[in-house]
């Protein structure tokens, strides 16, 4: 059987809408497995400095990366989209064993297959030190901060 994970491309902005909510929604379960799955077999990552290939890579990459940055929590933004490819910015709050609390800032390139799996992501991250009582977030977005009007802020 052929995985599929609609909206399918090319997209519109509902369908782009859709699937960076989606997106957002997955990647804040932290269950590396499940967030694998929105990708093709031979999905192409560059994340920072870092290139993978495959779902096994990605799995063992999201693994890696929620052990280290704890109590991740992401907000997606929609950037623009054409065809089959969606652009996002993205913030995400998380900190390290120590206690040190941080804010992620980056934006992402995306392109999906005819089924609406991705198989190309790169992302260009930079992690700014936040104290605690400058978090924004403190867990998966409300049902009612989800649509339009509820972009991300610049800083």
């Amino acid at each position: 059987m052929t995985q599929q994970r609609p909206p399918f491309p090319p997209f519109d902005l509902d369908s782009a809408l859709a699937k960076v909510q989606a997106a957002e929604d997955a990647w804040n379960t932290r269950d590396p497995h499940k967030v694998a799955l929105a990708y093709t077999e031979d999905s192409v990552w560059r994340n920072r400095d870092v290139f993978l290939t495959g779902r096994e890579q990605i799995a063992e990459f999201l693994t890696a990366k929620w052990e280290r940055e704890l109590d991740y929590v992401l907000r997606k933004s929609l950037w623009s989209f054409h065809d089959d490819r969606i652009a996002v910015r993205f913030q995400y709050e998380w900190h390290d064993a120590a206690g040190r609390w941080f804010r992620s800032y980056g934006n992402e390139l995306w392109e999906f297959d005819e089924r609406g799996l991705m198989s190309r992501r790169e992302a260009s991250i930079n992690d700014v030190a936040i104290q605690e009582s400058d978090r924004r977030w403190f867990g998966p977005r409300p049902e009612d901060e989800r649509g339009p009007g509820h972009d991300i802020p610049l800083q």
